[in-house]
């Protein structure tokens, strides 16, 4: 049976450790309802099998398909979605409405948790734009080569472990100024550094380094200025500050102002070369990888994805 083209199909990913999720979902359709929007629903259990239920949007003709969700929902339906061939990719419209532990993508576009109404106002005009997005190559522990895409960002060093700790206490408290408290408590005795060496244009960094983030996106504030419509990527890579400077690089963090700091250097480029990051975790959009093994390359994919925007 074919699926009329106005027809939103709506992948529901529960946040975790947030209470009742049914209640959420109840407050959601009260809103597609009373402005009778189209839909079909469906839930996903696991974070496993969200690609499957999008594949599965998918191949059952949908055009529009909306998250319910955050970056990682958001990350796994692109993945699953650059597995198709570019014809049925530039049918297909991706919209989110914010539901998740990290909702940064989202926010970009000005996209409210709380605000279900406006988001859902917004869907239904279906602005389109075509969006960048980002990939990392790279080769994992059995020597096979793979990749993986990201609409937000690749964290390289601390900050991939702390994205992972601050998930996991968002559960636990379920509050982001909490979990942001408490994972800043423990970056504060948490202090690392990676041997690294990156090529970013002409630029060759060989040292020891406490974090890179790179951005098609916010990255969590550590790419404030990168925008995923301009073909490139923001580099912010951060040296190992003192105590005190690191306190004022959060506070900058928190007021916006990361780039400020004085331990943060900053690039804008189409590709980065990773040579060498020993012991360093890896990243993409709030979620912990498996870390490559030797060098991998991050670079922009340009104008990929069909996302639906504000009006």
């Amino acid at each position: 049976m074919a699926v009329a083209t106005t027809t939103w199909g709506i992948l529901y990913c529960p946040k975790k450790g947030s209470g009742n999720p049914r209640k959420r979902w109840e407050k959601i359709k009260e809103v597609l309802d009373a402005r009778k929007v189209q839909y079909d629903f469906v839930q996903s259990e696991t974070s496993d099998s969200v690609e499957r239920l999008i594949s599965m949007l998918i191949n059952n003709g949908y055009k529009n398909i909306i998250i319910v969700g955050g970056d990682s929902a958001l990350n796994d339906a692109v993945n699953c979605l650059m597995k198709e061939e570019k014809v049925v990719r530039d049918e297909i419209a991706l919209g989110v409405i914010p539901n998740g532990i990290m909702n940064d993508f989202a926010r970009f576009w000005d996209y409210k948790e709380d605000d279900i109404e406006q988001t859902v106002d917004w869907l239904l005009k279906r602005r389109v734009r075509k969006i960048d997005i980002g990939c990392i190559r790279y080769t994992n522990k059995n020597g096979e080569r793979c990749h993986r895409y990201f609409l937000n960002c690749v964290n390289i060093g601390m900050t991939a472990d702390i994205m992972n700790l601050r998930r996991q206490t968002r559960r636990l408290f379920g509050s982001r100024t909490l979990s942001f408290i408490s994972s800043v408590f423990v970056m504060l005795f948490h202090r690392l550094e990676y041997k690294m060496r990156l090529k970013i244009n002409t630029d060759v960094i060989d040292r020891k380094v406490m974090t890179v983030c790179v951005g098609n996106g916010p990255g969590y504030g550590q790419t404030p200025n990168a925008v995923p419509y301009n073909g490139m990527l923001d580099v912010s890579v951060v040296y190992h500050p003192e105590m005190v400077q690191l306190i004022e690089g959060l506070w900058l963090l928190v007021t916006g102002r990361f780039l400020n700091h004085r331990s943060v250097h900053p690039f804008r480029t189409r590709e980065v070369e990773v040579e060498e990051a020993k012991r360093a975790m890896v990243g993409i959009d709030g979620r912990l990888m498996k870390t490559p093994v030797g060098p991998f390359r991050v670079h922009v994919e340009q104008e990929e994805i069909n996302f639906l925007i504000p009006d």
